[in-house]
């Protein structure tokens, strides 16, 4: 080819991909679907990301993750050509600013970082379907201010952090939904069934989950997010359909934590928002509802990481579909909501741009506080290691280093004056060998606090959710707070023991009971067929000791199932993580010998649950999640409907997870035949409904005949007290008789099967104001005390209503039983030491 043509052919080729790169097709033009007026599928939604950042130098796309359902978790990096070009620099530099991690990066100018999350709950689905709007406006020629703001602002755009959720939801509308939209609230496409594409595919709320980080979104999702530590984070969501959008400053509570800068520079971002929708005569309203206290939502957890995190609310939800008239007789399409969220989008990355120097100042004065001058009462954690139980403070560290919280340890002990949490006061203890050490000064201090305080001060109780959340108390861990500074030793490097030796010839196996890797352990040894029993005394042999609940495996239980006991045992038990340790000996120096009657034969667990309408969908999530993902156990499944003589057939355990659903008289009555027969029923939360106050249950709504007349008389006095009452305040007034959630202490029977492995005394999380008397003729294994100590808000009638009530509690019912779990011990499945009493209602 002579050079003159091929120099003519390179020009034409520059020449085209710089018009490709300054005309990126806007969503309407790519997508096959009708954008704005259908719902776009996921794989759609990231096409049209993968398209623009194949056509663009100032977009970078990585996945960062997948679903349960392999779907692709995507964040979209947008900002200038030349940003984009040293993208990780500015990574570096920023994380610098926050004593994370340090860097030596040329780079003067000040960079402000932006995340976008858009619809972490799933069937709200104008977020997502806005993201690609965004995206479009910050690119396009049509808008060459936007450009601007990226020259010194980099955009991170999690354009669908549920994909699973929004998938569910998307798919389900564009199969019920008709040829045209219907904008009659009552048509099928504005009421979603069960379970809703709110939730993942375990059917968690993963705003509820940014803290705990117990779903592989929230992990994956939280990785990047540290790698990054964004200046400000937007989390766009929606809201019933009549409702106007809402947007920063926040609604109070403030956790007390939060500095000046963050609670004023919403302020500046929401007045700009204002100015938009003022221009087009939008409604919104700010400082309602959605306050800043749950450590566990999109805008507070980015906050207690000194950002300024914020929650957008746009009108629609499930109940939007394509379009629907609202109560003034407007109709409110997704064209209106991908708007209106675009709007906010573009207005809080036009004020960052414009504040980009300031926002950093602040964002790096965050961290240098921090970790100088921590504002909280407590400077440093002492938390005792459980000799018995290990697991606790392993979980612990495993949940502190997902947070990236620096710890350390003790190697000679210490005395300390210090805060008691067990106690509620200050007391003199011994810091020892193996006690992990917490200090507030750090990088993450604030979050530090935030999580291990003992009480986090509420200035307002109307509060959107729970109130206490301390995660030692949550582990149930002995811990002190100490107002001084230390800051303990670094974990030394040991070294790497050999595995344990096994004798030459072994009577048996004892696996010690408590935690979830023991139960995850027992569950195997039962999809083994491997037969077992358990401990009801405490006992020592072999100069060891043991509590009650061990598990001893031997070979007179096995002689028919495992011909080489020793190998076969062996190699089974080391398939799991877990603590195990052979014996040569049936022979008890104290407590019962292994071959006594208190040594109890563990059955094989067969359970069944139920799904369906009424059943709490985070709470089945969360029976399913544990059952499937940390004992690796099987769990059958049907709909709540279903449930019969014959599903029941062939399975001894069946779990009610917590909802608001009652079994029909004729389901009650096949299921109490059952339980009689030998079955176990393990019912959660509100599911013990079914059971209150029926025939041949111990559970009732009162004690007495007397109680039950004297609240008929109390309710009688407050109806009639409230036919005065003002209309102000009425929100106020109903708060007498809520429970956002709070911990109460109990007292815990940990003789009983259902407390082995437990302390005396158990931190409950209560979530409802659910309430039984301690139970007649049943072993109440959990209970609070007249004047039981409270953590958190509750209001004064619950409070008082909740006290002297069982929490959980055990009944025998002719050859079977039920559990009866008033409080879910598997909420959100952070409650860590809440599980070990699930695990023991199963296997026990």
């Amino acid at each position: 080819m002579p050079f003159a043509v091929r120099l003519c052919s390179l020009f034409i080729f520059l020449f085209v991909t710089v018009s490709l790169i300054g005309q990126i097709m806007s969503p309407a033009e790519h997508h096959p679907t009708e954008y704005g007026k259908q719902f776009t599928p996921h794989h759609i939604l990231v096409d049209y990301f993968e398209y623009v950042a194949a056509n663009s130098d100032q977009v970078k796309l990585i996945e960062y993750g997948r679903t349960n359902q392999d779907r692709p978790l995507m964040l979209a990096f947008v900002s200038s050509a030349e940003n984009i070009e040293r993208l990780e620099d500015i990574r570096k530099k920023n994380l610098s600013l926050t004593g994370l991690d340090t860097y030596d990066v040329a780079l003067d100018d000040d960079i402000a970082i932006v995340w976008l999350s858009f619809s972490i709950h799933g069937n709200e689905a104008g977020g997502a379907e806005a993201s690609p709007s965004v995206i479009y406006e910050l690119l396009s020629d049509e808008h060459p201010e936007n450009k601007e703001w990226l020259e010194n602002t980099v955009v991170i755009m999690d354009i669908s952090v549920n994909p699973d959720g929004y998938s569910r939801y998307t798919h389900w509308i564009r199969n019920v939904g008709g040829l045209k939209a219907n904008e009659d609230p009552h048509d099928i496409e504005h009421n979603e069934p069960w379970p809703g594409g709110r939730v993942n595919h375990y059917l968690f709320d993963l705003n509820r989950d940014w803290a705990w980080q117990t779903q592989i979104e929230s992990q994956k999702r939280m990785d990047q997010y540290n790698n990054w530590m964004p200046h400000i984070l937007a989390d766009l969501h929606e809201q019933g359909f009549n409702n106007p959008y809402y947007f920063a400053p926040a609604a109070r509570p403030y956790h007390e934590y939060i500095s000046k800068w963050q609670r004023n520079f919403q302020v500046e971002i929401g007045k700009n928002h204002a100015r938009y929708f003022d221009d087009q005569g939008w409604l919104y309203f700010t400082k309602e509802i959605f306050d800043l206290f749950y450590p566990s939502y999109g805008d507070t957890y980015p906050t207690f990481h000194g950002a300024i995190g914020m929650t957008y609310e746009q009108a629609g939800h499930s109940r939007g579909g394509r379009a629907i008239k609202t109560e003034s007789n407007q109709v409110l399409t997704l064209q209106d909501r991908i708007d209106h969220h675009k709007t906010t989008a573009l207005s809080t990355i036009e004020t960052a741009s414009k504040n980009a120097s300031r926002i950093v100042d602040n964002f790096k004065q965050f961290f240098e506080t921090s970790i100088n001058n921590p504002q909280g009462k407590f400077r440093s954690y002492v938390i005792k290691k459980d000799a018995e139980r290990p697991d606790k403070l392993s979980d612990l560290m495993t949940m502190l280093r997902r947070q990236r919280i620096q710890y350390k340890t003790i190697y000679s002990e210490r005395s300390f004056s210090g805060y008691d949490y067990n106690l509620d006061k200050n007391v003199s203890f011994k810091a020892e060998e193996g006690d992990l050490v917490v200090s507030a000064h750090q990088p993450k201090g604030v979050l530090t606090q935030v999580l291990l305080d003992p009480v986090s001060n509420l200035e307002d109780s109307l509060t959107y959710d729970i109130t206490a959340w301390s995660l030692p108390l949550a582990y149930g861990l002995q811990a002190y707070g100490l107002d001084q500074r230390f800051e303990g030793e670094d974990f030394r490097d040991e070294l790497v023991k050999e595995g344990l030796s096994t004798p030459r010839d072994i009577y048996g196996i004892l696996i010690p009971w408590g935690g979830v890797e023991q139960a995850s352990m027992v569950a195997h040894l039962h999809k083994h067929k491997v037969n077992f029993r358990y401990s009801t005394k405490p006992y020592s042999v072999e100069g060891k000791s043991y509590r009650e609940g061990t598990i001893m495996i031997t070979k007179a239980d096995n002689r028919a199932n495992l011909s080489d006991f020793k190998n076969e045992i062996v190699k089974i038990v080391r398939e799991k993580r877990g603590r195990w340790i052979p014996i040569t000996t049936g022979w008890a120096e104290s407590g019962p010998d292994l071959g006594s009657s208190y040594w109890t034969i563990a059955k094989m667990p067969k359970v069944l649950t139920i799904r369906g309408e009424g059943v709490g969908t985070n709470a089945f999530g969360q029976v399913k999640f544990f059952m499937e993902r940390e004992l690796d156990y099987p769990l059958t499944i049907i709909n709540k409907d279903a449930l019969s003589s014959s599903k029941l057939a062939g399975f001894n355990t069946l779990i009610l997870p917590d909802g608001y659903y009652r079994l029909s008289e004729s389901q009650l009555n096949v299921v109490s035949d059952w339980v009689s027969s030998g079955g176990k029923i393990i019912a959660i939360g509100n599911a013990n409904r079914s059971f209150a106050d029926q025939k041949g249950y111990a559970l009732t709504s009162f004690a007495t005949e007397k109680d039950k007349s004297a609240s008929e008389k109390e309710r009688e006095e407050i109806e009639l007290k409230a036919r005065y009452n003002r209309f102000h305040n009425q929100d106020r007034r109903s708060i007498a008789n809520e429970v956002p959630g709070a911990i109460f202490e109990t007292v815990m029977d940990n003789t009983h099967p259902l407390g082995f492995a437990m302390e005396d005394r158990y931190f409950t999380l209560k979530t409802s104001r659910l309430a039984y008397p301690p139970l007649k003729g049943a072993w109440n294994v959990a209970y609070t005390e007249k004047d039981a100590r409270v953590i958190g808000f509750v209001g004064s009638k619950a409070k008082k209503k909740l006290m002297d009530t069982v929490s959980y509690a055990h009944e025998q019912k002719g050859s079977g039983s039920v559990v009866y779990m008033i409080d879910n011990p598997l909420f959100r499945m952070f409650w860590q030491n809440g599980k070990q009493i699930f695990c023991n209602g199963l296997f026990f």
